[in-house]
């Protein structure tokens, strides 16, 4: 099948999602399109597509030069605009020496937390809107709960309501796992539903579908 192609301009682009592996092909994070390019344009980190079925990697000259000859790299194609080139969208990027790339641990925030959990009550297991789930602190935070990824977990305003300002046990509650810090970006699965990153599930196999 052909792949499709949008000759996009709109700024939105440049906040969208590519796959960040490192040296070995491991997947570590997502980072947005602006990011992405400023790797490539100091040389530390190199385009990964797939043509023909097989994996091919472009350094930024090549992959300008490509964008204008040729397609096929992606489900969906889409450009980025100036006024003397165009530019293919990379999905999925290389870091070709890791040190050139400082890995941070991922923020705690609401948004991250409901990832994390799939937007389901932990206590109770339903799947919520995330605007109508909050956040719990299992050791309160009247009691010195901290806010780390082990002491918090999305919940459901009835469950969060019965618990109080209780542990779990005391309220004769359950949580369904222990909550840890995650071990990859929580939105990963996420984005392999859209079609633009369909990539990403050759190197993302092993992170869990529905998040």
């Amino acid at each position: 099948m052909k792949a499709a192609r949008y000759d996009t301009s709109y700024i939105g682009l440049l906040d969208s999602r590519v796959l960040v592996l490192n040296k070995h092909y491991t997947a570590i994070r997502v980072i947005n399109v602006r990011r992405a390019f400023t790797l490539l344009c100091k040389d530390a980190a190199e385009v990964l597509a797939k043509t023909n079925g097989r994996y091919g990697t472009y350094g930024l000259m090549n992959w300008i030069e490509l964008s204008n000859n040729g397609g096929g790299f992606y489900p969906v194609d889409e450009f980025i605009h100036t006024p003397s080139i165009r530019v293919r969208v990379p999905r999925v990027i290389r870091l070709i020496a890791y040190d050139k790339f400082r890995r941070q641990a991922l923020r705690i925030s609401r948004k991250n937390i409901m990832a994390r959990d799939n937007n389901h009550c932990q206590y109770c297991g339903k799947k919520i809107s995330p605007a109508k789930l909050s956040i719990d602190h299992i050791l309160p935070r009247s009691r010195g709960g901290l806010l780390t990824w082990d002491n918090v977990v999305a919940s459901c305003s009835r469950c969060n309501t019965r618990k109080g300002g209780c542990l779990p046990h005391e309220a004769g509650m359950r949580l369904l796992k222990r909550p840890q810090a995650p071990t990859q970006d929580p939105y990963i699965p996420q984005h392999i539903k859209d079609s633009r990153y369909t990539l990403w599930q050759d190197f993302v196999k092993s992170v869990p579908p529905a998040q």
